[in-house]
């Protein structure tokens, strides 16, 4: 028997004897039974694993993170603070939120290295295409999680966009009706919460950094920097600016929500303007085919009749 023959068996026991290495490394060590034994023991444990309580394979890599995290760690801390700010757009804001991503990244150029050589092994062989398959596969598990990161940051991103307008006309209401700050957008995150969650979340995170003590014009940058929105971003500029200066924040308010209402307005008429040029390619390849066929086809038939 050659080697060819033996190369996907070696591929395939190489994988398993890797899973079953991996399943074992991170299983818990120690049965329910003494688990149990020690939360009556301790009953401070018993608390905190029911405040961290997540499903088998979320448990799984949580533990496993910070080793899987270490080989694509950040070097410098301003490319940590970027990875933070993005993962803070998507909405992920736990303090082990780029350490899970990096996990996840790692392992899936992990898993798309051992597919892609599966496959690769068992299709070419051990040939350059084969490597290349590995190669390939590896890169598109790697980038894989950066394309997912980006998606969910720009779906969050639109969703705030879309949210602010309704959400700065409630403010200036409340505001007007003689609330502060803090209680109207108290009073904005109860409004609203089913509506728009995803600016809603992030405004009770600032009314939670309020009142842990929090200055506002640090809680108000980081609501901007959170929600990684250039419209919020003015927002939260023009509210520091009206509290350091002691101006009226509801004619801050009425006039960005003006302002946000005619960016929404110019938006939506320059994309019925682009939709004339933006048809033209589908008309082009599949309207104009079937009207030409129609047009001209009984024409041809004729002509090609009397030619013959």
């Amino acid at each position: 028997m050659d080697f060819t023959a033996l190369m996907p068996w070696t591929i395939f026991g190489g994988i398993t004897f890797a899973v079953w290495a991996l399943m074992n490394q991170f299983a818990p060590k120690e049965s329910r039974v003494s688990e149990r034994l020690e939360e009556l023991r301790n009953p401070l444990l018993r608390e905190k694993a029911r405040g961290s309580s997540k499903g088998g394979m979320g448990s799984m890599i949580e533990k496993a993170a910070p080793a899987l995290s270490k080989a694509l760690q950040p070097k410098t801390e301003l490319e940590q603070n970027d990875l933070k700010v993005r993962l803070a757009n998507a909405g992920f804001n736990s303090p082990t939120a780029p350490q899970i991503f990096l996990a996840i990244k790692f392992s899936m150029l992990i898993g798309g290295a051992l597919l892609g050589g599966g496959f690769g092994m068992l299709r070419y062989g051990a040939t350059q295409a084969g490597f290349t398959t590995i190669g390939l596969a590896a890169g598109a598990g790697f980038y894989l999680a950066g394309i997912g990161l980006w998606y969910l940051r720009r779906k969050r991103m639109q969703e705030i966009f879309l949210s602010l307008p309704d959400a700065l006309d409630l403010l200036v209401v409340c505001v007007e009706a003689g609330l502060g700050l803090d209680s109207a957008m108290r009073r904005v995150g109860d409004e609203l919460k089913d509506t728009h969650k995803a600016l809603c979340e992030e405004i009770n995170m600032c009314n939670l950094q309020l009142q842990m003590g929090r200055s506002k014009r640090d809680v108000l940058h980081d609501f901007g920097v959170r929600t990684g929105v250039d419209d919020v971003k003015a927002l939260v500029a023009i509210l520091i600016q009206a509290d350091r200066f002691g101006s009226s924040i509801a004619q801050a308010l009425r006039v960005q929500s003006d302002s946000m209402r005619v960016k929404r307005r110019q938006i939506a008429e320059e994309k019925a303007q682009k939709t004339a040029v933006q048809m033209l390619f589908p008309m082009v390849i599949f309207i104009f085919p079937g009207i030409f066929v129609v047009l001209v086809g009984p024409a041809a038939i004729k002509m090609i009749d009397q030619l013959l």
